[in-house]
């Protein structure tokens, strides 16, 4: 029997802002997922930063001021589906579609120091299959969230629960094992809770 999926898209990628030159991540969406290309540094008045998609800016941000899709070429691509994390500049791609694949640059200017970093993203197609087992939940930032398989749990059966390609949770009768690795507890911090009647898995606010 085929484990309870959930997929969400939720991609980390570090990006180093000392030194001068550009670094490349590779990112892998399904259609229709969000995705936030993650600057990891916090935006202060100091620094201008501007995001391009294939060479077309797409937004800038200075200081306390935000633009978005100034161009109607990227008004007509994008259609309202991108967003920036205020305190971060992080670029957020709502509802991404096959023709948002392409190269992400992100261009940070303070004196003293520019740092450029690309994220080649890579939208794939979902077949008809998978559309009609995929769920979709839509949360604000900071509230907690619970993920409902929709099925009888039997106790027979192992129950799964992944995030992107990774074993965050599992469910073998009346045994639950969260975050076995390493990597899973950094991310999630003691937030997870599984109920052993129903499988769901609960994802609490952080703090």
């Amino acid at each position: 029997m085929n484990p309870v999926l959930w997929a969400l898209a939720n991609v980390l990628l570090v990006l180093g802002v000392s030194g001068v030159g550009a670094d490349e991540e590779s990112v892998f969406v399904k259609e229709g997922d969000s995705v936030t290309l993650y600057t990891n540094i916090e935006a202060n008045q100091q620094e201008t930063m501007r995001w391009y998609f294939n060479d077309i800016q797409i937004t800038k941000i200075t200081g306390d001021q935000r633009e978005i899709c100034s161009e109607d070429e990227c008004k007509e691509r994008f259609r309202d589906r991108l967003n920036l994390d205020h305190q971060t500049g992080s670029l957020i791609i709502t509802n991404i579609r096959i023709t948002d694949s392409g190269d992400y640059k992100l261009k940070i200017i303070n004196t003293g120091r520019d740092s450029d970093k690309i994220f080649s993203v890579s939208v794939h197609g979902v077949s008809a299959a998978e559309r009609d087992q995929m769920k979709r939940k839509s949360v604000k930032e900071g509230e907690s969230v619970t993920l409902d398989p929709g099925v009888v749990k039997n106790p027979n059966v192992v129950m799964t629960w992944y995030f992107n390609d990774s074993l965050i949770a599992e469910i073998t009768g009346d045994q639950s094992k969260i975050c076995s690795d390493d990597e899973c507890k950094e991310r999630f911090r003691d937030r997870q809770k599984l109920d052993h009647q129903t499988g769901s898995l609960n994802i609490k606010k952080e703090g």
